[in-house]
């Protein structure tokens, strides 16, 4: 577990884009991954899916750390659906190309809960996007997963990179589509009495 002084949280990710969101929200915290099993339930809708694992990770890491180092912890999760399918990561190269021609001219969501757990209980919260990509040729597809970034993004593409340039439209929060709503975090953070601002970015 990595930390910064006077934290006033666990974030229960390894993400170093969340991490990144969080300090722009000026919030000291520490980070721990939740290591847990993200496949989606049988029969389970996909929405309830985020918000579960969301909620899973938060209390993962509130159980074996926030509580005895009396933190609230943080829990996220982000997935691109297109129509009713959550894309995941790439498994690999020719995953991760299909991944980008099912995207590619077409308008898919991208949902990220959060979930605040502490000695008072759960806050959550849900924030949906809509993101419109142009049409991709083959070719670029591959130039783009050659350059690395897909690897280990939900959807295969990564908003604040080189993916930026597929994306013809968003409609939403572009911290939810990197990983962390900053608007529904700081609602949580605020409605659980932590202050925010409370460091410039690191």
């Amino acid at each position: 577990m990595s930390s910064s002084p006077a934290a006033l949280l666990i974030l229960a990710s390894a993400s170093p884009r969340r991490r990144e969101l969080l300090w722009q929200l000026g919030v000291p915290h520490a980070a721990m991954a939740a290591d847990l099993d993200e496949r989606r339930l049988p029969g389970e809708a996909a929405l309830d899916c985020v918000q579960r694992l969301a909620r899973q990770k938060a209390e993962h890491v509130w159980a074996s750390a926030g509580r005895t180092a009396g933190l609230p912890v943080l829990g996220a999760d982000t997935e691109v659906l297109l129509d009713d399918e959550l894309l995941g990561k790439p498994a690999d190269r020719e995953h991760g190309l299909r991944m980008l021609q099912q995207l590619s001219g077409r308008t898919h969501r991208v949902v990220t809960a959060v979930t605040l757990v502490g000695a008072d209980g759960a806050r959550s919260q849900l924030c949906e996007s809509s993101v419109r990509f142009r049409e991709l040729s083959t070719d670029e597809c591959a130039r783009y997963w050659d350059s690395g970034e897909p690897r280990g993004k939900a959807g295969g593409y990564a908003i604040q990179g080189f993916g930026a340039a597929f994306i013809a439209e968003l409609k939403g929060s572009y911290s939810s589509v990197m990983g962390l709503p900053l608007f529904e975090v700081a609602g949580l953070l605020q409605q659980a009495g932590l202050p925010i601002w409370q460091r410039s970015a690191a």
